[in-house]
């Protein structure tokens, strides 16, 4: 049956091949959009690391205040931590959870090796309080760190396999290329995505920042306080921490958001192309299959005496139907083994940068839906070509 399939296919190469290369071009298309897609379904599904739920940020500008902005800030979060329904308060750069900012660097040095391109935030002693980050080597920054000898950073298991490999990452010490800066890892968290839910788990690392170290803020820095506050907390703590500010920072502009609105903002940035792409890939199968349904369709049509004269010699309804359908598949089956030969240089060459594991299932996913496509628009014409009759289709020759 399949050599006889074969031999059919091939008496109408010519239309078969143009339909084979319709699948192909159909199937590479789909593993693209799929790839993506399977990706940041992936990602979606991995831990944030860290905790949004009831974190308020807080956007303060100085504005033209020249004054000591650290001993202001100091006061600020002494006053903030002391009012009742805040948990913890924090200092950190503007590259916040679910911002559209970044701090990206990869000057660090261990043994020669060069850093990964990392994800670098300003942290203190209470952010861990604020964000819940979760240690699993070593520690947080606390006190312990101001006579430190090295700066002391925290990293994410990410950065630790990509630098360290199977190497324990606590105390190791980084430099940089002109070894005048060195950092000492205390501690590694389990992960850190804060740029958005579909974000890949990318190296991360926090350095030691606290207010009571000498220096000043730079007039080109802003300050952003994370404020973890009392689950139902609403509009009236925010209303008199907002006053707080105002008072303690004598006219300092504060704006106030929430991490989980943050959070729902950037959600939708990023929806918007997630849903360009399937859309597209949609539109690519309702094209595929009117495609397909017309070809087998035109195809019916011009081999009715072949039809007519196999039932003639008593081949049955549900032959000639399997017989159709046998042979969409098997024209399918020859494109997509040429669209996986193109889709398999995606993970040898690293196009997307993505883990092996989602190319594989990102082929096999444009394989079932290519397969279930030919399988239904070739259902409904074997039908039609299973219920022709010997007779009217040799008279009509």
């Amino acid at each position: 049956m399949i050599r006889h399939l074969f031999t059919l296919i091939w008496n109408r190469k010519r239309s078969n091949f143009l339909l084979m290369a319709e699948i192909l071009l159909s199937f590479f298309v789909l593993f693209v959009v799929s790839s993506l897609l399977v990706s940041n379904f992936y990602n979606y599904r991995q831990p944030l690391g860290f905790t949004p739920e009831n974190v308020w940020e807080f956007d303060v500008d100085p504005g033209q205040d020249t004054t000591d902005r650290k001993a202001t800030l100091r006061l600020l979060v002494q006053e903030l931590q002391a009012t009742p329904g805040v948990a913890a308060v924090t200092w950190t750069s503007s590259n916040t959870p679910f911002s559209f900012s970044n701090m990206n660097t990869d000057e660090y040095r261990y043994k020669e090796k060069k850093a990964p391109l990392t994800e670098r935030y300003d942290a203190d002693d209470n952010m861990v309080r604020v964000l819940g980050q979760k240690v699993v080597a070593g520690r947080w920054f606390d006190r312990r760190d101001d006579a430190a000898a090295h700066s002391p950073v925290v990293v994410n298991q990410k950065f630790a396999e990509e630098m360290f490999g199977d190497e324990a990452a606590v105390g190791k010490i980084m430099t940089n290329d002109k070894h005048d800066q060195q950092w000492q890892i205390i501690g590694v968290i389990e992960a850190y995505r804060s740029g958005n839910d579909f974000a890949a788990n990318e190296p991360a690392l926090f350095d030691r920042r606290v207010l009571q170290d000498s220096g000043k803020v730079g007039n080109t820095e802003l300050p952003i306080l994370l404020v973890r506050v009392q689950p139902g907390s609403g509009a009236v703590l925010e209303q008199q921490l907002v006053r707080k500010i105002k008072q303690v920072t004598k006219g300092w502009d504060a704006n106030v958001n929430t991490l989980q609105e943050n959070r729902q903002d950037k959600m939708k940035f990023m929806l918007t192309p997630l849903i360009a792409l399937g859309l597209v890939g949609l539109f690519l199968i309702l094209n595929v299959a009117l495609g397909l349904f017309g070809v087998l369709w035109y195809n019916i049509n011009q081999r009715k005496a072949e039809i007519g004269l196999r039932r003639a010699l008593g081949a049955t309804g549900n032959n000639i139907g399997r017989q159709f359908l046998g042979e969409m598949l098997v024209v399918t089956t020859l494109g997509v083994a040429g669209g996986l030969v193109l889709a398999m240089q995606f993970p040898l060459l690293g196009v997307f940068g993505v883990a092996s594991a989602v190319y594989v299932q990102a082929m096999l996913l444009a394989t079932v839906l290519i397969f279930l496509l030919t399988a239904i628009c070739a259902w409904q014409p074997s039908r039609i070509a299973a219920s022709i009759q010997p007779a009217v289709s040799l008279r009509e020759e």
